[in-house]
């Protein structure tokens, strides 16, 4: 795909499995079962490669609260399709990447407020530096070293590029 938005590759397909398989491992030394919350659409290519690593039981539910990346302050409405039973169980919620923090620290909030999860954990590809702080534990395979804006693997830009196989800096 050529496009002038597709900058400098930042995670290459290869490291990307590579970190999957990380957080993978750590995922699985750490639980035995687990209800597992995919964020939508962005988690949605990081769940697929990420549970068929799991050598737990799952269950899996979605939940949605659309965001600018990058915007601290999303107000939102988030939708969760409550569809697995989290009361008493592990949950952990599966997304791409912690940008600003603000979308997940809302989720984390509202999984925690509404219901009565054993644990709440959250696990994604990558953090920026700069995110601010969620008060769960954290599975993830990189630290990005700035925040610049990134477009693939379920990050996009205008709606588009969520499919590139990579990440890769967003240009403008």
């Amino acid at each position: 795909m050529k496009s002038r938005h597709i900058g400098k590759i930042i995670i290459d397909e290869s490291a990307i499995a590579n970190g999957v398989t990380a957080v993978a491992r750590q995922l699985n030394l750490d639980f035995s079962d687990a209800v597992i919350i995919t964020v939508v659409p962005g988690g949605i290519l990081y769940t697929a490669d990420l549970v068929r690593q799991l050598k737990f039981d799952i269950t899996m539910d979605y939940i949605s609260c659309p965001h600018t990346p990058g915007d601290r302050n999303n107000n939102s409405a988030i939708v969760f399709h409550n569809n697995a039973n989290i009361n008493g169980q592990n949950v952990i919620i599966i997304d791409d990447a912690i940008e600003s923090g603000g979308t997940m620290k809302r989720l984390v909030k509202f999984i925690s407020e509404n219901y009565t999860p054993k644990s709440i954990s959250v696990a994604i590809l990558f953090v920026k530096p700069s995110r601010i702080a969620i008060p769960v534990r954290q599975y993830y395979a990189y630290e990005m070293v700035n925040d610049d804006l990134l477009i693939g693997y379920g990050m996009p830009w205008e709606n588009k590029y969520r499919n590139l196989p990579y990440v890769a800096k967003l240009t403008q």
